[in-house]
């Protein structure tokens, strides 16, 4: 049995838990999300709790099983709390600034940079930290990589833009000296 999987999932007050044939839909304060089942995956709900279970002992069913129950728990969490992630930007002459529902950053390139947020991302900027919030963790996290993607911090100098509280190996210059 799968350690992740057989634990079940506490459905917290003010959310509402739907099951179909095939999707979950999870609807609390903070908006709706849902994710479409895994076959061979069984969900139901007991009361305050939502029970994942798999139909048989196939090596797929096996994956899927902590699969499924994490990416319920993680719906769970979003509709109640959310989620967020914090981009550091360092570097002489960098700049940030939040347009409507656009960030533009200005990274050293001959031009600026401008990062559309997709539907259901908000995103904070506070002199040179970037705050992207959502409901659904996949999407947050896919939204972070890609602004981080535009300017990974250099191992020289630190420049660039890295996650809050990433540790960014430092190298030595040419001559060696520390």
């Amino acid at each position: 049995m799968s350690r992740i999987g057989k634990q079940p999932i506490a459905v917290p007050a003010g959310v509402t838990i739907t099951v179909d044939d095939s999707s979950v839909s999870v609807k609390g304060p903070k908006g709706e999300l849902s994710e479409k089942l895994q076959k061979g995956i069984n969900v139901k709900q007991e009361g305050d709790e939502i029970i994942v279970t798999r139909v048989d002992d196939q090596k797929k069913h096996k994956g899927n099983h902590g699969l499924m129950r994490t990416l319920i728990a993680n719906m769970v969490t979003g509709v109640t709390e959310g989620f967020q992630k914090k981009l550091v930007v360092s570097g002489v002459g960098y700049r940030v600034n939040l347009a409507g529902q656009s960030i533009k950053l200005y990274l050293g390139f001959s031009h600026e940079i401008e990062y559309k947020l997709p539907e259901g991302i908000q995103a904070q900027v506070d002199q040179m930290t970037i705050t992207i919030q959502g409901i659904n963790k996949q999407l947050v996290g896919q939204v972070a990589a890609d602004i981080r993607a535009l300017k990974k911090p250099e191992p020289y100098k630190g420049k660039g833009i890295a996650y809050e509280g990433e540790r960014i190996l430092r190298k030595s210059g040419k001559s060696g000296k520390e």
